[in-house]
């Protein structure tokens, strides 16, 4: 008997398959297309591509598996979060969804905070609302394309639109929908007073469960296209962050994560909800009935080292690339990276921040330019466990995961800088592996999520920081910190020339 996981992510679908005990028995992804950038800081996708992807991946993982759908006694979904899918009346996706990193909404978050009011989007919301947020993604069609918005009947999220495709049921769960700008996070329901302000019916949204909670089970059609049994049950799941958090077990209070994928995330646990005022780190719900969690993101992690191999290390391997950066030294010899390259949240808000290396001199070499980006994005995740320590949440230790996270070297740095224990984890694989044990304690695997994770959750190996290495750091934080104040008032000249 198993439970099936699967996680619609940037660059693909993933299929995890995880047994009675809880642990990973077989893995399949399916890419996506390329995200479409029409114009600088511009990202969408196709939500049929997701639905097409998690498709072969569920097919892939059950060939691998010599099972069939019989053998799936229930289902989990994680997905990127604040991507914007519209429908119509007969559940047509109407347009591409905007996604997680589009920044082109600012003048709506403008128009949102002078019609609704800064400090009442918080009260309302528990945050700030940001360009990278659903809302004013919907707010950007509604004003440059009315034709779409006149069509417009239903708004999900990327896991979201995979579950209608499932199930034939509109249904969320509270920690994606805490990512809209349209929940109150606190109540854990949506948010009537911000719909009801800016003009918008609350009937184009979802009905919103907990994460544990049955929403509909696989239909006949489905079925036939993926493989599954009609009527296995399909539960809420979590967004990808909330889902990635219970795959690393960071579902009470001490231990928090280092989540290093495309994007990168500080993530811990709280057990009741509490708001940075000036809103660089996000309170949302957890994917623990009941719960809350809060998290910094920075946008560009994993991206930045995958833009410099994309860019000017084709055909390099990460592997190889890390390999060369510890051959320069801790520092990478005065050398700074800006990991900007999609503006960014924590702790700056920031959609026009631009990314860069600064410091660069000639005696610098490609070893150089590779550690200063590893540094770069581990400083920004610094930036994100300062404001959470902050908020007076405890904070022991640090689990490390995603791509980045399974890199020794990576894991070795984010210690030196953090000042803290880093674990690796038995299992990396993050969100999907969430969304399975959510199906779990859903369907009656586990009787908590909690225990879910105590159960199936392992530590393998751990890395302490360096007392030199960690000296050279802090002082490296300081001048990492001083810079973006220093380069601010040149991002909106660059972003005015285009």
């Amino acid at each position: 008997m198993y439970w099936l996981g699967i996680d619609i992510g940037t660059g693909g679908s993933r299929a995890l398959l995880v047994d009675e005990a809880g642990r990973v028995r077989y893995g399949f992804t399916a890419p996506h297309e390329e995200m479409r950038m029409a114009r600088p800081l511009w990202a969408e996708q196709r939500p049929e591509n997701w639905w097409d992807a998690a498709q072969a991946a569920i097919r892939g993982v059950l060939n691998q598996a010599k099972a069939t759908g019989r053998d799936v006694r229930g289902v989990g979904l994680s997905g990127q979060m604040h991507g914007l899918v519209t429908l119509d009346e007969a559940g047509r996706v109407i347009r591409p969804a905007l996604i997680w990193c589009d920044q082109r909404s600012q003048p709506q978050v403008e128009a949102i905070n002078a019609k609704v009011g800064k400090s009442n989007v918080v009260a309302f919301t528990a945050n700030p609302v940001l360009t990278g947020f659903t809302l004013p993604k919907l707010l950007w069609v509604r004003d440059n394309e009315p034709e779409n918005f006149e069509k417009l009947r239903k708004v999900l999220l990327p896991k979201d639109y995979v579950r209608y495709r499932l199930t034939g049921e509109f249904y969320t769960e509270v920690s994606d929908a805490s990512g809209t700008s349209m929940f109150d996070v606190v109540m854990r329901k949506w948010s009537t007073r911000m719909m009801d302000r800016l003009g918008l019916d609350t009937g184009i949204l979802p009905e919103v469960v907990e994460s544990i909670e049955l929403t509909g089970t696989v239909t006949p059609e489905a079925a036939e296209a993926t493989g599954l049994a009609p009527g296995t049950p399909v539960v809420g799941g979590a967004g990808d962050q909330a889902a990635s958090a219970v795959g690393n077990g960071i579902v009470e209070p001490g231990v928090v994560s280092c989540t290093l994928g495309t994007s990168g995330v500080v993530f811990a646990y709280m057990d009741q909800p509490n708001y940075d005022t000036a809103g660089r780190v996000h309170t949302f719900c957890h994917a623990v009935p009941g719960k809350w969690h809060v998290m910094g993101v920075t946008q560009g992690a994993g991206l930045s080292l995958q833009w410099f191999r994309n860019q000017l290390a084709p055909g390099a391997d990460y592997d190889a690339l890390t390999a060369e950066a510890a051959q320069s030294p801790p520092g990478a010899q005065g050398l700074f990276w800006l990991p900007y390259l999609m503006g960014e949240r924590t702790p700056h808000l920031d959609p026009t921040a631009r990314g860069g290396w600064i410091g660069i001199t000639a005696k610098h070499t490609r070893a150089d330019l590779v550690r200063a980006i590893i540094e770069g994005v581990s400083y920004s995740q610094k930036d994100c466990l300062e404001i959470i320590e902050e908020m007076e949440v405890p904070v022991e230790s640090v689990r490390a995961s995603g791509g980045g996270g399974q890199s020794a070297f990576w894991r070795q740095v984010l210690a030196d800088i953090f000042g803290k224990r880093v674990s690796a984890l038995e299992s990396q694989e993050g969100s999907a592996y969430g969304a399975a044990l959510l199906a779990m304690a859903g369907t009656g695997g586990f009787s908590s999520v909690p225990e879910a994770c105590r159960a199936a959750v392992k530590e393998v190996s751990s890395v302490e920081p360096r007392a030199r290495e960690s000296q050279i750091y802090r002082r490296g934080y300081e001048v990492y910190k001083a810079l973006y104040p220093s380069l601010r008032p040149l991002y909106g000249l660059i972003d005015g020339l285009y």
